[in-house]
């Protein structure tokens, strides 16, 4: 697993030993970003199920300012962190804890975020819920994207703040990018 673009280009990453995550392939992170756009001037990104942390990484590489990755996991976290240290990021920041109190803890502390991706464990129902959070807690800037890896059969609840303006399919699953449009 690398970096594709940006500042740490072809930086190999560590990938976490385990058959509970899911490492995004190269091909998928390079249309991901073909998707939202290649490059980014600043901004935020939340990473809530990060795994070995490499689709934020590839983010803060391609331009975003400021990164939190966030994974329940002990190896996913330990992998992080190292991937972290390896390429030096210092606005970067991981958190080994359940997604919902992450939640919780951001919102308490005000943050906002311009990039959210979202690969939870598949088919767990948990995207609706997530959504809802980050509108009602204002904690998307205006034209946030948020991206959703999930099962291509899943329908996710409307929300009017969001538009879903693109949907790949990958096999089983589907890559969901919705825009955040402030209300």
């Amino acid at each position: 697993m690398r970096v594709i673009a940006g500042k740490y280009k072809s930086r190999q990453l560590k990938s976490v030993k385990s058959n509970l995550t899911r490492p995004t392939t190269d091909r998928n992170k390079e249309n991901l970003f073909n998707i939202i756009g290649p490059y980014f001037d600043g901004g935020a990104v939340l990473d809530l199920f990060a795994g070995s942390g490499g689709l934020g990484i590839e983010a803060l590489s391609r331009g975003y300012e400021h990164l939190y990755s966030v994974d329940n996991q002990y190896a996913a976290f330990q992998v992080i962190k190292e991937n972290f240290t390896m390429l030096k990021l210092a606005n970067a920041h991981v958190y080994k804890l359940d997604y919902r109190k992450a939640l919780k803890r951001f919102a308490n502390e005000k943050l906002k975020f311009d990039l959210i991706l979202l690969d939870p464990p598949y088919g767990k129902g948990l995207v609706d819920d997530i959504l809802e959070f980050l509108i009602v807690n204002e904690m998307l800037n205006d034209e946030c994207m948020i991206v959703v890896e999930e099962l291509k059969e899943v329908e996710f609840k409307p929300f009017k703040e969001l538009d879903l303006i693109k949907k790949n399919d990958y096999g089983i699953t589907a890559l969901n990018v919705f825009k955040f449009m402030a209300g």
